[in-house]
């Protein structure tokens, strides 16, 4: 495999060609994963956010939230993982495009990948004359609990994290859709979240079976915002992913 770190890439990168290997969930797991006195995650919980255009992804901590996420699951429907035969990462469109129909912060002038930084950054500074490209951001991180201080100088850093990975959505129906729709997923703020670089690079393309943020606090969240992706798009989970996934939230 060959590997590539792309420039604020998704999970499986911007270049076409898939990052490091998974790793396990049990490997990402090291305590919490988080600095004191984080949070678990900052900004808006998926429930309250079913269009993706609210920042962050904050944990669930209700059990009344936590039901409706494991109520939310399970409607995903289930199926084998299909081959990998014929995915590239151009049959979804070039790289955090402003031209996918049909989705959020679409044809504003400003490409995916900035309109995700400005959503999710604080302290957001942009280019001297512009007002899309983010020169520098604080970023809280959702997948760690870290704080990240962010320069476009050290671009990689951070990286624009695809939830529901693009080769996963190939192998679960996507290779039969129309590019059109290709596009939509790959640069739906549903689905995006910008995280820190070598944590997305450790995920690669896997599912909530073999990979989970380290930051348990932020798990539950995480696996809500998959099954909506999941549910928008009409594409299944495998079976051991959406066991997961409801454990994660007490199931």
């Amino acid at each position: 495999m060959v590997l590539a770190v792309a420039v604020l890439g998704g999970c499986e990168g911007g270049l076409g060609v898939d990052p490091a290997p998974a790793a396990s969930a049990g490997a990402a797991d090291p305590g919490s994963g988080a600095d004191p006195g984080q949070g678990g995650g900052s900004g808006a919980g998926p429930l309250k956010n079913p269009d993706g255009t609210k920042p962050g992804l904050a944990p669930l901590t209700s059990e009344a939230d936590r039901s409706a996420g494991r109520k939310l699951i399970d409607r995903v429907r289930t199926k084998g993982r299909g081959p990998k035969t014929g995915y590239d990462r151009d049959k979804f469109g070039y790289a955090w495009l402003d031209s996918a129909d049909g989705v959020p912060f679409a044809h504003n002038g400003c490409d995916t990948r900035n309109d995700l930084l400005a959503r999710d950054g604080e302290r957001v500074k942009y280019r001297s004359g512009s007002d899309c490209v983010v020169v520098s951001m604080t970023l809280r991180d959702p997948y760690t609990g870290r704080t990240i201080e962010w320069r476009k100088q050290s671009a990689s850093k951070v990286q624009i994290d695809h939830v529901m990975p693009l080769s996963y959505d190939w192998q679960m129906g996507a290779a039969r859709w129309d590019e059109a729709k290709r596009k939509q997923i790959a640069n739906d703020p549903l689905n995006l979240i910008p995280v820190d670089g070598p944590t997305n690079g450790a995920k690669s393309d896997s599912g909530p079976a073999s990979w989970l943020p380290p930051d348990k606090r932020i798990r539950c969240s995480y696996v809500v915002r998959f099954a909506q992706v999941s549910l928008k798009y009409d594409l299944p989970v495998t079976t051991a992913d959406k066991k997961v996934m409801l454990t994660q939230c007490g199931g």
